[in-house]
């Protein structure tokens, strides 16, 4: 009668989604001031005022048709011209509109990358911890998502499982950095040591292996640099959004860079087109196309995320909790007073912490802890958090 895979990932809310929900419902009972809701990764810093007045001024002032109306499925040329060298100024790269395909948001251009590449009985490897809706995006496109496990000392990556995880199938290497959950920007080294395998696989299976670098969190780090991964590696297909960097998760933008370095370039962008239009993804929406156009290279304000990570990850170290220092993106990934995570996630809501078990991302006996909040909603928590380690300490 219908998929029954499709009705099981319509009915079945992610585990984030399930304790947002709860603590809307549970600051009905106890008041909002009261409910201390690390759930969600919804930018609390607000959109900055240049891109209103981008909106504002080209809503006043286009050809109504220009702003609403349909635009070639890549993106308007214009746009992607000028998206192109934005990067070329910030990256010292040598892209051009070309290279640019724009699409709703971040989930569409790593659904779509995924798409385009995958083939039967392809495999697509992805680090843990990492973003759980990877595994439902691959499978999706026919293919299956083996995950590396984690190197919880410092959140880089794990080499010595990689190896033995990839095989003739793999099709691509999927990395997150700034990474969600842990906050970690995986190093120039580490991008390094993963370019150099994957070119010595790629010759030994005879076929290439893509990195697929997703980066909405780019801009958010915190005086560490993020390497730019197609300067260290040729097949790197670049998923990016502005829905971290300019607060604009609603609006659904950004854009896909397929270089010309990649194997076979015009076979792998027809392949996005492709992807794209079997996807539904007519084109993205044309107002935020000339918004961030007019917005490109300007920075957004992140020091109230920096400020947000100090002061948490300081708390939670003060109250006997062990974590890996972010580097960037909002998120601490801590981890959990005992090994079954679900169950200390659990015994937290009795304090009102609302946090996420870190199995959702691949790492059991860890909890994430989005830090996308007001200040002062962090400092309340601090002294429940010592009560939460204090009751463990009991036991």
């Amino acid at each position: 009668m219908v998929s029954e895979k499709m009705y099981e990932l319509g009915t079945k809310k992610s585990t984030i989604r399930t304790i947002f929900e709860f603590g809307r419902k549970r600051a009905l009972e106890v008041g909002e001031e009261n409910i201390f809701d690390f759930s969600l990764g919804n930018p609390n810093v607000p959109t900055p005022d240049f891109v209103r007045d981008a909106a504002i001024e080209i809503l006043q002032t286009y050809e109504p048709s220009a702003v609403h109306g349909y635009t070639v499925a890549p993106g308007n040329p214009q746009v992607r011209e000028t998206l192109a060298k934005s990067i070329n100024d910030r990256f010292a790269t040598n892209f051009a509109g070309k290279n640019i395909f724009i699409t709703a948001g971040a989930a569409a251009a790593i659904t779509i990358s995924f798409k385009a590449l995958a083939e039967k009985d392809d495999e697509f490897i992805t680090f843990a911890p990492y973003f759980p809706e990877y595994k439902c995006f691959v499978e999706s496109v026919g293919a299956q998502l083996k995950v590396v496990p984690a190197q919880p000392q410092d959140w880089q990556i794990n080499f010595d499982e990689f190896e033995k995880i990839l095989s003739p199938n793999t099709k691509a290497v999927i990395i997150n950095s700034p990474n969600n959950p842990s906050g970690a920007i995986y190093s120039e080294s580490t991008i390094k040591k993963l370019a150099a395998i994957l070119n010595d696989k790629s010759k030994e299976f005879g076929h290439a292996i893509f990195i697929i670098s997703d980066e909405p969190y780019r801009e958010i780090s915190y005086g560490v640099e993020v390497p730019y991964v197609p300067h260290f590696y040729d097949n790197t297909i670049v998923c990016y959004s502005y829905s971290k960097s300019f607060s604009l998760p609603g609006e659904r933008i950004g854009y896909i860079v397929v270089p010309d370095a990649v194997e076979d370039f015009g076979k792998i962008f027809g392949a996005v087109a492709g992807a794209a239009r079997v996807l539904t993804h007519v084109n993205a929406p044309s107002l935020w196309q000339l918004v961030i156009a007019k917005c490109a290279g300007k920075p957004s304000d992140i020091s109230i995320y920096e400020r947000n990570a100090k002061l948490l990850y300081n708390g939670l170290i003060d109250a006997g909790f062990e974590c890996v220092k972010p580097q960037g993106a909002f998120y601490l990934f801590p981890k959990a007073l005992e090994d079954d995570d679900y169950a200390f996630c659990e015994r937290a809501k009795k304090f009102d912490l609302l946090l996420v078990p870190g199995a959702d991302f691949g790492c059991p006996g860890y909890f994430r802890a989005a830090y996308c909040i007001k200040t002062e909603t962090i400092e309340r928590s601090l002294p429940l958090f010592k009560k939460l380690a204090a009751e463990y300490k009991k036991i």
